[in-house]
């Protein structure tokens, strides 16, 4: 029996970048109309490679700088949620390359709490595997306030919960603008122990 379920859930790719450098100051994605994802991710991006090293977020389970395996080739964002971060900031728009986006998808609801493991797959056999929610940081409100003087530094609270989710590359293919991608989920239930875990 197949361990990831297919859906009817369907996302369109509206917006497709790269961090090619390590300026986290102006955290700027550079545009493209496709991307040929490896298994390393965007070549030369600067989340790219097969292994990583550990960063505050994995702190209680690695001292920070531990090479790890690299789940966060790919920063994917959506765009409802985009727009609804713009409104709490009062901006016409949040530029997605202000956040070092990869990805910016429209149609899939509440899209940053997909569960972990959905696979996101295209028309090129390209499939993107979910790893978690990617947690608001510094980085892009330090981006966004040099574009928007007065706007960044509310940018961690306006995008609790909507900022996304990281993942990795699982079947190499391009990712092109206007593509459209399948939502396959693990096909099982939610931890029945979930609270008392989070409670410690």
């Amino acid at each position: 029996m197949p361990a990831l379920m297919k859906t009817s859930f369907t996302a369109e790719v509206v917006w497709l970048g790269a961090v090619q450098n390590d300026d986290r100051k102006d955290l700027l994605s550079e545009t493209a109309n496709a991307l040929d994802l490896t298994f390393a991710g965007v070549g030369g991006a600067f989340h790219s490679g097969l292994t990583r090293a550990s960063c505050s977020r994995v702190k209680s389970q690695y001292a920070v700088g531990t090479e790890i395996r690299n789940t966060r080739q790919l920063s994917i964002v959506s765009a409802e949620e985009l727009e609804e971060i713009a409104a709490t900031l009062e901006l016409d728009q949040v530029d997605p390359a202000r956040l070092g986006a990869t990805v910016v998808v429209r149609g899939l609801p509440d899209f940053t709490h997909l569960p972990p493991s959905s696979r996101l797959t295209g028309p090129s056999g390209v499939s993107l595997t979910v790893d978690m929610e990617n947690r608001p940081c510094q980085f892009p409100a330090k981006s966004l306030e040099t574009a928007h003087p007065g706007h960044g530094k509310g940018f961690k609270a306006a995008a609790k919960g909507k900022r996304g989710v990281t993942a990795w590359v699982e079947r190499e293919g391009r990712l092109s603008l206007g593509d459209t991608l399948t939502l396959h989920i693990p096909d099982q239930p939610a931890w029945a122990h979930m609270e008392a875990a989070r409670l410690g």
